[in-house]
């Protein structure tokens, strides 16, 4: 929880936090190491990279384009597939049919490919990566909440609510719904982590965020010919992308562990 205070504290108030401009370049400072070793100084805290920029404010604001691409991505992905696995448990049939259909094609789609091929078609840009990780989230909901439902439309109180003359609409909204949240919760919050290190892998294979906006995926890439004479460019960036997403991962099994009744520790 510290760890994602800290990401949220720098990604909201970036221009305010990062010591410099992370787009401002000095090659005076060209690969600076950081302050406490031989050569470092105050001025670059994390060191410089092969432009002379400040690693510590790019690593910083890279945390907002990190937060900014989770968030979108992972509402546009749960708010298409809590809809559609409501629909699909409940209805079933051939609703369910044709939504599970699209969900496996969707978890059969090698989407690194296609954001790829998708990149040099339409270009490197924030429009292409939301919608390539939307695209490879939704299905991870859809699934897991039509697993819920098939359970939960089987219970009395539907039952009850369906015989008082609720129609379709209010029993999912109304009743089926709300015993889907916490479930949602937990695979929003581990998806989250997932979505992160996938926008670093795209960025770093030059389909994601194009440079020179301070992604940390970029930062990473950038910093991969220099790793035996300047490993703080590639370093501190990818220990960043990496204690983000082990703390997603603690707090999804934490909140799993709290809100499954079945798993909770007395």
């Amino acid at each position: 929880m510290l760890i994602l205070a800290v990401l949220i504290v720098c990604g909201v108030f970036a221009n305010w936090v990062a010591p410099s401009d992370p787009l401002q370049s000095n090659l005076r400072s060209r690969n600076a190491p950081p302050v406490w070793l031989e050569g470092g100084s105050s001025q670059h805290i994390l060191g410089a990279d092969p432009l002379g920029r400040d690693i510590l404010s790019r690593v910083i604001h890279g945390s907002r384009i990190s937060l900014l691409v989770a968030a979108v991505s992972i509402g546009t992905g749960l708010t298409v597939g809590v809809t559609l696995g409501l629909f699909s448990g409940y209805y079933g049939g051939l609703v369910d049919e044709l939504i599970m259909r699209l969900a496996d094609v969707s978890r059969a789609v090698p989407y690194i490919l296609i954001a790829l091929v998708v990149a040099i078609v339409l270009g490197q840009s924030l429009v292409v990566i939301l919608g390539v990780l939307a695209f490879a989230t939704w299905s991870v909901f859809a699934r897991q909440v039509r697993a819920e439902v098939l359970v939960l439309k089987q219970m009395d109180y539907v039952a009850q609510a369906r015989i008082a003359g609720a129609g379709a609409g209010r029993i999912i909204v109304r009743h089926i719904f709300p015993g889907v949240i916490n479930t949602v919760t937990v695979v929003a919050t581990l998806q989250v982590g997932a979505l992160m290190l996938t926008e670093a892998i795209l960025s770093f294979l030059g389909a994601g965020i194009p440079p020179p906006t301070p992604a940390w995926g970029v930062m990473v890439a950038e910093g991969r010919d220099y790793l035996t004479n300047a490993w703080w460019v590639a370093f501190f960036p990818g220990a960043a992308i990496f204690l983000t997403v082990l703390s997603l991962n603690f707090l999804g099994d934490w909140l799993r562990d709290r809100l499954d009744p079945r798993l909770r520790q007395l």
